[in-house]
């Protein structure tokens, strides 16, 4: 396994990998819900990696438009999903995000859209390492630094589809979450959502005394990241927001 450092550099392409061994837990609907207990709540690096696999015969992401329209904090108004169907082969840019509430009050969000990539150092001590547009092997990887643990009140992870069709179920998209030590932690994404844009995965909650609960959520929003936001109660404001290719 590659260090924190080595991945944030970046210059290659890594598989990602499970420090703690073969063990694995599947979140599910009759079953979701999971506890990161001991020093494994308190110690390191929380490792969230989401990633997905383009339908045969689908094509990369049309970079003919240089600046493309998503949502950034701050949103004034709301941007509606295209009503328009294709009956293209899927081809979906998917990307990797998490609104956070800190303890102290402080709200905000780390995703690939307006370079907000946060930082593991400083407030929010979360740190998403790049923007993957095709599904490559790596994925797409945050990483949550848990010496900052009480700093956490809860962090929402969650997906929207940046570019592309609406098919969750057709990207066989997974986000796992990795401690420290213990079993990593999946959650698939492969209800059928025809109309969803954004899919709340995953709440994470510091419930004290050295343990963080996971609980996972999979709730398919047919808008952005407003719309989760009025959901789970985060109080943001939000604008459009764009990012270029």
């Amino acid at each position: 396994m590659v260090s924190i450092w080595e991945y944030l550099r970046g210059g290659k392409s890594y598989t990602f990998d499970n420090p703690g061994g073969q063990h694995k837990v599947t979140l599910t609907k009759s079953s979701p819900q999971h506890a990161i207990t001991g020093s494994a709540a308190t110690t390191g690096y929380l490792y969230v990696n989401l990633h997905w696999t383009m339908s045969s015969g689908s094509v990369r992401p049309s970079t003919r438009d240089s600046v493309k329209r998503f949502f950034s904090p701050r949103i004034l108004r709301p941007l509606e999903p295209d009503s328009a169907q294709s009956s293209e082969p899927v081809n979906v840019d998917l990307d990797l995000a998490c609104m956070y509430e800190l303890s102290d009050g402080t709200t905000g969000v780390v995703q690939p859209l307006g370079g907000l990539f946060g930082d593991l150092q400083s407030a929010p001590y979360i740190k998403l390492s790049g923007d993957d547009q095709y599904g490559a092997p790596s994925g797409e990887t945050m990483y949550v630094n848990l010496e900052k643990k009480d700093k956490f009140k809860r962090l929402l992870i969650f997906v929207y589809i940046y570019d592309g069709t609406p098919a969750f179920e057709q990207s066989h998209a997974v986000v796992t979450i990795v401690p420290q030590a213990g079993p990593r932690i999946e959650i698939k994404l492969e209800e059928r959502a025809r109309a969803a844009r954004s899919c709340a995965v995953v709440l994470i909650e510091n419930v004290g005394d050295n343990q963080l609960t996971v609980r996972r959520e999979v709730r398919y929003v047919n808008g952005f990241q407003a719309d989760i936001d009025r959901l789970y109660g985060f109080g943001m404001q939000w604008q459009r927001g764009y990012k270029s290719d």
